[in-house]
């Protein structure tokens, strides 16, 4: 039996480098706690592979924005699943929680390709991984 990849939890402090005018986290920081999530994420699901982190990009993200941060939440917790696994791709669903009461903030997809180490092209997903992607599917 394949082993199923755990999702993935990360706590990222909020700086007040991340706050707009308002005192709310900047849009644009979003981006910055989801690659904080997705890489401590595939870093695990790699696990001994850690090279191969270098050959998977983003190749989409989108970000619904539901409820603000602020520097009185303290962190924001990243939440990561597989949605999907293609021959080369796998779709995260990835959330942004406030740590201080896990208020949803943020609701992501993102895309991430398997690639030549050039990253000019698609390559099939190692097989073991795959198996192991395809047994961590959320529902």
């Amino acid at each position: 039996m394949t082993t199923p990849i755990e999702p993935g939890r990360k706590t990222v402090p909020i700086r007040w480098r991340d706050l707009d005018g308002f005192n709310h986290v900047n849009n644009a920081v979003y981006l910055n706690y989801l690659e904080e999530g997705r890489d401590a994420w595939l870093a695990n699901a790699l696990g001994e592979g850690i090279t191969q982190l270098t050959e998977f990009v983003v190749r989409h993200v989108s970000i619904d924005f539901i409820s603000a941060l602020t520097q009185e939440d303290g962190a924001a917790l990243v939440k990561v699943e597989v949605e999907s696994v293609g021959n080369s791709s796998i779709t995260l669903r990835e959330t942004v929680h406030a740590s201080s009461d896990d208020r949803l903030c943020a609701s992501a997809r993102g895309v991430l390709v398997h690639t030549n180490v050039e990253h000019t092209e698609s390559k099939p997903l190692p097989a073991d991984l795959k198996l192991r992607l395809e047994a961590s599917i959320a529902s």
